[in-house]
């Protein structure tokens, strides 16, 4: 890993916004528009590089679906709230760019920087690629090779031990065989060429649940406690914690809820695994704390659910509960 994390580039089909100085790009505003500017609906990454940190923001069709943060400690992939809170509101240090990207290169970054890579077999020169390329050849390597030269990332992606994809942040002149091996030429080159390797198939980019629906998972279990405590069931926050804290060794997305006044994280989760856990918690209450005399379970998930019925539905909900909500 270079001394400083931060002063990466990494490969674009397209840069929509150069490398500039954070103070001068409000960041909320930047993806606001790359949501809501049909033009601006493309797939790429707004890499931040703060002082000892880079924190990536994953984009799909101008959606930011996960993040990720590269730092002393490591690589690790972050929610993204916490990704987008990581930058102050106003800097008086850093760099941001906003550049398009191949949806398999994103796959690559985020292989990369979510996870350690892989070791190398002990006496391996990795930085000769004399060395390296038969290696990976005699072990029909599948998987992403990282190689970072003059704080510049290239992958190459692997099938079977052959190179089937490359992302260079080199020239692009060239066959790809020549622009890798420009990589390992020490002409124009400063300091040590590093290879790192994370083996497996390249899937694709994972997305994280949006921020917005975990806030309106929580306006809805909030609502619905209160709505029973309105309805004469005055231990319906214990209920509710006691059925939290049931199901969290199942579903540990319910670690990001509480009914006790506890202080919570933000869920690193995908939009199935947070529907689910919500919707496990939903069946538990209804079931020990909804009065059938009172108020019917249909009528309640209808009285609560209606301001926000589609992004309910998208997420699946209605499909999870046994309640139908006409």
């Amino acid at each position: 890993m270079p001394s400083s994390p931060s002063v990466l580039h990494f490969p674009s089909s397209r840069v929509l916004l150069p490398r500039t100085r954070l103070a001068y790009v409000h960041l909320r505003n930047l993806l606001t528009d790359a949501k809501r500017d049909r033009a601006a609906r493309i797939s790429g990454y707004v890499a931040i590089s703060l002082p000892e940190e880079l924190v990536t923001l994953y984009l799909v069709r101008g959606e930011v679906v996960n993040a990720t943060v590269r730092d002393a400690r490591g690589v690790y992939a972050t929610p993204i709230a916490l990704g987008i809170e990581a930058v102050p509101a106003e800097p008086e240090y850093g760099e941001i760019c906003f550049d398009e990207a191949d949806e398999e290169q994103l796959a690559c970054m985020f292989a990369t920087q979510s996870a350690p890579a892989d070791p190398w077999p002990e006496g391996l020169a990795a930085h000769d690629p004399a060395a390296l390329f038969p290696y990976l050849m005699s072990t029909t390597f599948d998987g992403v090779l990282e190689i970072i030269a003059n704080d510049n990332v290239n992958y190459l992606v692997f099938r079977n031990g052959t190179v089937s994809r490359a992302f260079l942040s080199s020239s692009h002149h060239g066959t790809v065989v020549d622009r890798v091996a420009k990589l390992f030429g020490r002409a124009g080159r400063v300091g040590e060429i590093r290879v790192a390797r994370w083996a497996g198939a390249l899937g694709a980019l994972p997305a994280q649940a949006p921020s917005a629906l975990v806030h309106a998972y929580r306006d809805l279990a909030s609502a619905l406690v209160q709505s029973l405590v309105d309805r004469g069931r005055d231990t319906a926050p214990a209920i509710a914690e006691h059925a939290r804290q049931n199901l969290v060794a199942t579903h540990s997305v319910l670690e990001s809820f509480s009914f006790a006044g506890a202080a919570v994280k933000e869920p690193l989760v995908d939009t199935p695994a947070l529907t689910a856990g919500v919707a496990a918690w939903i069946r538990e209450v209804m079931w020990a704390a909804v009065d059938h005399d009172v108020v019917s379970p249909d009528e309640l998930m209808r009285e609560l659910t209606w301001d926000r019925r589609h992004m309910f539905q998208s997420a699946g909900l209605y499909d999870e509960i046994p309640w139908k909500v006409m």
